[in-house]
């Protein structure tokens, strides 16, 4: 485990046994800093609902098409060229709406940093495309906010169904009510449940998708 989450994850452990049973189970927990912008929002977008096998494979072939990763290069390719890289016809419409809000000014990336984490959820949630897990996805990876937790993201739920032995999935409202106590420490504790349904649910091998929310 990454001595940076030693003191979280001491939290986490005294708020919450099952945690310190998922703690003693998992492989350490991955990097997923990832710097701001356009780029990794656009990314996010593409990540959406897909596994991480494919997001990654249509990443790469968007991103050396492009090679400057500006709104203004993404907008001077075609349709049929971003469908060519593997985007859906809706993934393509998000990452064009991203790029044109951005370029007049309705959204600014660069202000973010100065607003709390609802204000950022709804500042992002103005594009088409852009719903609340990939606005707390930006949080968590982007803006390194400390108390993030995405319920909608489905490999979350399972995590937490199974390790809380749950007889069914939560809902993101009960899965938003049952971690409160995990606060101000809810991005770590996201991190860890994402390892655990890595290394302990163990989904099947076959990178069918999550049927995540954007």
């Amino acid at each position: 485990m990454d001595p940076a989450h030693q003191e979280g994850i001491e939290f986490l452990c005294a708020a919450d046994a099952d945690f310190t049973r998922a703690v003693s189970l998992i492989n350490p927990i991955p990097p997923r800093n990832r710097p701001e912008g356009f780029e990794a929002l656009t990314r996010i977008i593409v990540e959406q609902q897909l596994s991480l096998a494919s997001a990654a494979a249509i990443w790469g072939r968007l991103s050396s098409a492009l090679g400057n990763f500006t709104p203004s290069d993404l907008l001077s390719m075609t349709e049929e060229d971003m469908k060519s890289c593997g985007l859906s016809r809706p993934k393509i419409r998000y990452c064009r709406a991203l790029a044109e809000d951005i370029l007049s000014e309705k959204v600014r990336l660069d202000h973010l940093p100065d607003l709390n984490d609802e204000e950022v959820a709804d500042h992002l949630m103005q594009v088409k495309g852009i719903g609340r897990w990939t606005a707390e996805i930006y949080l968590i990876s982007c803006l390194s906010r400390p108390d993030i937790m995405p319920a909608g993201d489905v490999a979350l739920q399972i995590a937490f169904q199974h390790l809380k032995k749950l007889e069914t999935r939560p809902t993101p409202e009960e899965l938003t009510d049952q971690s409160r106590h995990l606060s101000p420490q809810r991005t770590l504790a996201a991190r860890i449940l994402w390892r655990y349904y890595m290394d302990v649910v163990k989904p099947p091998k076959n990178n069918k998708k999550l049927d995540m929310p954007a």
